[in-house]
């Protein structure tokens, strides 16, 4: 009687991370697009100001500029100019206040701007500055913001709006940045079927509605992803071997839920390995242990392969902790991880496991972390209540009080 192979130990998330961080190349070519449709895309070469920003020494205030030395004066001091915004100034007359807005440039001479809440305008028109300023109060000085030849955007950034306002600030009308990142996402299992296509009242036995196909690619087009959705896939191995050689001739990734595992209907790991290579990794991460990298061939070059487990919430995480990293790379973004905060658990966990957890909370009003009720891989209602994951490591319990590591999910989608 043949002994079956033993399994491969369980890969820690840390190594298998890395191993698939370093199979992200060859990095995605660069092209050139609006600041205007630059969000989220990843920045390829580093951004130096050819100018300084702001550009001149201008008032952050409506008021008067003038000089320290004219003051107090008694009876007021006469304006001499009135600078806006965008208009040229005159150097200050001594014993006389310029009339200022926010943004125009301080005249030369002035040292110091006075708000208009704190000047009384006179019968005479002259005008008495009631609270004296100190010195350089209220001027925003050139180049305080940018310099000019200073780097203000780093290449492997991945741009948000106030990266994009700060490139229009030095004069960037385009932004050299990583293409978008082609995905192809398909499911596999004859159990799934689509909303719509099925009344819920018509639902054969064994069926399930497709949930994982409409939250993966929400999660790919927030990463910037062009994603061509191929749909369900029938569990068969000739549908399954079409699916991918047809997928891998335009796409960067294909992307999979579902049949990854080792049953007789899981057709995903020999239809990879007819067109390619796969590896299977039994990840130490709970939920989410089922996971498969591999390249798809095409007549020049390759298609990465990402398989992803089934169930729900196992689907959902691994994207999190290992696809959206993955993605990021590819385009050349740096620091594919947010860093985690401490926080107080509010709820005990007294049963450990041999696994890498990662547990659905939610922040509450006093600071600390709840925990939902039911954590199975199937129940993705816990990753629509919680707000974070915590990261307990294998073998620990968790007792009412102690501090745990907490990812919150806005930093990850």
């Amino acid at each position: 009687m043949n002994t079956p192979p033993a399994r491969a130990p369980l890969r820690p998330l840390d190594e298998a991370l890395q191993d698939l961080l370093e199979r992200a190349q060859p990095a995605l070519p660069e092209e050139s697009v609006s600041t205007f449709e630059a969000d989220a895309r990843v920045l390829t070469q580093d951004l130096c100001s050819p100018l300084d920003v702001p550009g001149h020494d201008n008032s952050s205030m409506d008021g008067y500029a003038l000089r320290l030395a004219d003051l107090p004066a008694a009876h007021g001091l006469p304006v001499s100019q009135r600078i806006a915004a965008g208009s040229a100034a005159g150097a200050l007359q001594a014993g006389s206040l310029a009339r200022i807005f926010t943004g125009a440039p301080v005249p030369a001479g002035a040292d110091a701007i006075a708000m208009q809440e704190d000047a009384l305008v006179l019968d005479d028109g002259r005008v008495q500055i009631k609270t004296l300023p100190s010195a350089g109060q209220w001027i925003r000085r050139r180049g305080e913001d940018v310099a000019r030849g200073a780097v203000v955007l780093r290449r492997g950034q991945r741009l948000s709006p106030a990266e994009l306002g700060l490139a229009a600030s030095i004069g960037f009308d385009r932004l050299p940045v990583a293409r978008r990142p082609r995905v192809a996402l398909l499911s596999t299992g004859d159990e799934l079927v689509m909303p719509g296509d099925v009344a819920p009242e018509a639902m054969p036995p064994g069926a399930i509605y497709n949930s994982n196909r409409f939250f993966l690619r929400a999660l790919l087009q927030r990463l910037g992803c062009e994603v061509t959705d191929l749909g369900i896939v029938p569990d068969r191995r000739e549908a399954t071997v079409q699916a991918l050689a047809e997928a891998a001739r335009s796409h960067d990734l294909i992307l999979t839920s579902g049949g990854v595992s080792v049953g007789e209907e899981d057709h995903i790991k020999p239809a990879v390995q007819a067109l390619g290579e796969l590896q299977l990794w039994q990840i130490a991460i709970k939920p989410g242990k089922p996971f498969a990298y591999g390249r798809v061939n095409r007549a020049q070059g390759f298609a990465h392969f990402i398989g992803l487990p089934g169930n729900p919430v196992s689907s959902f995480v691994t994207f999190l902790l290992l696809v959206r990293p993955f993605l990021l790379r590819l385009q050349g973004a740096s620091g594919q991880w947010p860093g985690a905060v401490m926080l107080p658990a509010h709820f005990n966990w007294p049963k450990a496991d041999k696994r890498r957890e990662f547990l659905r909370v939610r922040r509450n009003a006093q600071g600390g972390l709840d925990l939902f009720d039911n954590q199975s891989s199937g129940v993705l209602t816990s990753a629509v209540w919680a707000d974070g994951l915590l990261d307990n490591p294998p073998g620990r319990t968790i007792a009412h009080g102690d501090a745990v590591a907490f990812m919150a999910l806005a930093d990850l989608l």
